[in-house]
């Protein structure tokens, strides 16, 4: 995905504890740097996860997937890159680039396919009609 894709991101402090006895960000932690980068993307786009529940609606993530390019570590502030890659009928594919705030290197790539569901139920339905909306506003779709 090149970079200019990309209109949103989330700085994300490394802490202490998500490193390793090598000193650099454990890989367990770039799943939860993506997380943080979803939900605060679906804030920017004015349809946060509490409208999405508001509307019956909730995310499964169906497939996950993180390329590490280099090493993170404690305090580094990330830069969580975010952006809806693809949008189907029922799913949407979430791209994510994190790169370090004080040298932009690249240290992980990687993507989160989430399916929408109704959030009683947990069965696949299709994309709130606002949150498309939404999506295709800020993504210039």
């Amino acid at each position: 995905m090149p970079e200019n894709q990309f209109k949103f991101y989330a700085p994300v402090k490394v802490r202490y504890n998500e490193t390793d006895l090598q000193g650099h960000v454990n890989f367990i932690h770039y799943y939860a740097y993506f997380d943080v980068g979803l939900i605060e993307y679906m804030e920017e786009i004015r349809y946060g996860y509490e409208t999405m529940l508001a509307e019956g609606a909730d995310f499964l993530y169906a497939e996950s997937h993180c390329e590490y390019k280099s090493s993170a570590k404690w305090p580094e502030v990330l830069r969580i890159y975010t952006r809806v890659a693809h949008m189907g009928r029922r799913s949407l594919r979430f791209g994510f680039k994190v790169r370090a705030e004080s040298d932009q290197r690249l240290i992980a790539v990687g993507h989160i396919a989430a399916v929408t569901a109704d959030k009683d139920t947990f069965e696949v339905r299709p994309i709130p009609e606002r949150m498309r909306q939404a999506v295709e506003r800020y993504e210039g779709a």
